[in-house]
């Protein structure tokens, strides 16, 4: 048996081409670290790919929830992150399956928590300039200057706010209260950061670089970015009456 105090939850939609590759990626690290796959019913045969290497070498490591249809990535990451505290993962993970944030990373977001004391580790790629490869310039400025709204908005003092390569300690998350969050897209990343700092969880950004996808398709939308530019408007003003809870140990 393969015990990890930690779990990688890697939401999928149409990854086939990318699935094996990472989970791969991730059991080749030195550290032991688990996965769990949230598929949202991809037609591409993803959970069946999955599920060949649960039922093969990685049987105590590899495990998938499989969900009816796309709900979202905010709904997957709190499913996920559900399933993780019914078991006895301490660190918990979030990461794209498509490679543009590096398994090598996770052992650096991993330290941030496990030995450097901090609650949250954020995989960040403007704490240190603008790390991002093969990005359209376009989506490079568009999400630059999300996260230098989101700053300008609620005062949060993070750098890469709609990141979505992230650690979290366990009382994070059950202190967070997770039927209460409300966004699907980007503004879910945004809301569980914005939501940890005010609860007063202490958080580091470490900085990393970003690599748009190779393979399969982006998920990206419109709509998504929409999402978060008024989310972070309510965010700002549930700021100023919500009474957040106070941390569990």
């Amino acid at each position: 048996m393969n015990k990890s105090d930690s779990i990688v939850i890697i939401p999928t939609y149409n990854e086939k081409e990318n699935i094996e590759k990472i989970i791969r990626a991730v059991f080749g690290l030195e550290k032991c670290f688990h996965i769990l796959v949230i598929d949202d019913g991809s037609p591409d045969g993803t959970a069946s790919i999955v599920k060949g290497l649960m039922n093969g070498e990685f049987a105590d490591r590899l495990f998938i929830v499989e969900r009816s249809g796309k709900l979202g990535l905010g709904t997957a990451y709190i499913a996920g992150f559900k399933w993780a505290l019914e078991r006895d993962y301490e660190y918990i993970f979030e990461m794209d399956a498509d490679f543009s944030h590096d398994p090598n990373d996770l052992p650096r977001l991993y330290a941030a928590c496990a030995e450097e004391g901090y609650d949250v580790a954020i995989g960040s790629r403007y704490i240190s300039g603008v790390n991002v490869v093969n990005w359209p310039i376009g989506r490079v400025l568009m999400s630059y200057f999300a996260s230098k709204y989101v700053r300008l908005v609620t005062g949060f003092k993070v750098h890469d706010t709609t990141a979505g390569f992230k650690c979290y300690k366990r009382r994070v998350l059950k202190t967070i209260e997770l039927d209460k969050i409300r966004f699907k897209g980007y503004a879910f990343q945004i809301e569980m950061k914005y939501t940890a700092y005010k609860i007063g969880f202490k958080i580091k950004e470490v900085p990393v670089i970003f690599v748009n996808r190779r393979e399969g398709t982006s998920k990206m939308s419109g709509g998504i970015f929409g999402e978060a530019f008024f989310g972070v408007m309510r965010l700002r003003m549930d700021g100023w009456t919500r009474k957040y809870p106070k941390i569990v140990e």
